[in-house]
């Protein structure tokens, strides 16, 4: 019994060292969530994933989130679930459709190959049969693909949990089908609304397809939290090859010197950081009507929220959110 129990306890240690050394590994690479829902919008995320992790250590996640339905309980389903690749079911769900036509997708596109090496993985859900499928493809160290069929009571809390099973650097979604104000944005957040306020990591919500020539407008404020914010967009859009172009807005004429001041030291602060060519632009009125007045011109608007609590975003919000929800190109709220 005693040389069982130390068999077991050695086990659990090489257990816990592996589980340490994973989670090691997976904040050296850049790690993207991809919310596939089967719309254009969706794919079109998942192609911007791909050009980021195309030259760089990068976890590609793409996950489908179904809510939990008795309705499939079949023992005959259960053995097939526990024995198979979900890809291989056979079954004419919407998620196994979506996620099998992102991996063509990733083949398509020359991200990867069909020969990686795969594992396979099932987690059970009590009062749903399908529970949790995941397929993991693997290049060597430096690039992992991932399709998720995730089963959870609603579509955000289904994102939001996988956050905690992570860490991710960017939630990638379509783009949200309402997005309320004040003490509504509480009580019936869109999915994507509540994602986006919720989410500990940057968030970019998908408006059509994100033209590469258009490059970045990146909107600044002079707080800390948004000159950390155009940095790391920055370094994103440097990456990508992307053109970069700074905003700030002024809500008098008498502020516009200090406007451009700011402006300034920030294109030399990211000079410093090797990023050249840098534009700028500056305006005088309400921010966000400035802001949305010339988004089309962009193909990416990066946002930085001001900061505040999970609750304060919920309940009193600011011109991040409002551009996410108002901007008729895709949105960066970047964290």
């Amino acid at each position: 019994m005693a040389a069982w129990r130390f068999s077991s306890n050695e086990r659990n240690r090489d257990r816990h060292a592996e589980m340490l050394e994973e989670l090691e590994e997976r904040h050296k690479r850049f790690r993207i969530l991809v919310c596939i829902n089967g719309t254009d919008a969706s794919y079109e995320g998942l192609n911007f994933a791909a050009e980021i992790g195309r030259d760089n250590p990068c976890d590609i996640i793409l996950l489908y989130v179904r809510r939990i339905d008795q309705g499939l309980n079949s023992g005959g389903l259960q053995v097939r679930i526990a024995r198979q690749n979900m890809l291989d079911w056979g079954l004419e769900l919407p998620g196994i459709e979506y996620l099998r036509r992102g991996y063509e997708m990733l083949v398509d596109l020359g991200y990867m190959t069909k020969d990686w090496r795969s594992q396979y993985s099932h987690t059970d859900i009590f009062g749903d049969p399908l529970g949790d499928n995941k397929v993991e493809y693997r290049s060597g160290r430096r690039k992992r693909i991932i399709l998720k069929l995730k089963t959870a009571p609603t579509v955000a809390s289904g994102i939001l949990d996988q956050y905690e099973l992570g860490p991710y650097n960017l939630i990638i979604m379509g783009p949200p089908r309402h997005w309320r104000g004040g003490i509504k944005s509480f009580i019936d957040p869109s999915t994507v609304q509540k994602v986006a306020m919720l989410s500990p990591c940057s968030v970019l919500t998908v408006r059509g397809s994100i033209d590469k020539k258009k490059g970045f407008l990146i909107c600044i404020d002079g707080t800390e939290h948004c000159t950390k914010s155009m940095k790391q967009a920055a370094v994103l859009a440097c990456n990508l090859k992307r053109p970069i172009t700074l905003l700030s807005v002024a809500k008098e004429k008498k502020d516009l010197p200090l406007i451009k001041t700011r402006l300034s030291a920030a294109e030399n602060l990211l000079a410093d950081m090797g990023v050249k060519n840098v534009k700028t632009i500056s305006r005088t009125g309400n921010c966000l009507e400035e802001l949305l007045a010339i988004a089309k011109r962009f193909g990416i608007v990066v946002v930085a929220d001001s900061g505040k609590s999970r609750v304060k975003r919920f309940l009193k919000g600011n011109i991040a959110f409002n551009v996410m929800g108002s901007a008729p190109v895709s949105v960066m709220n970047v964290r």
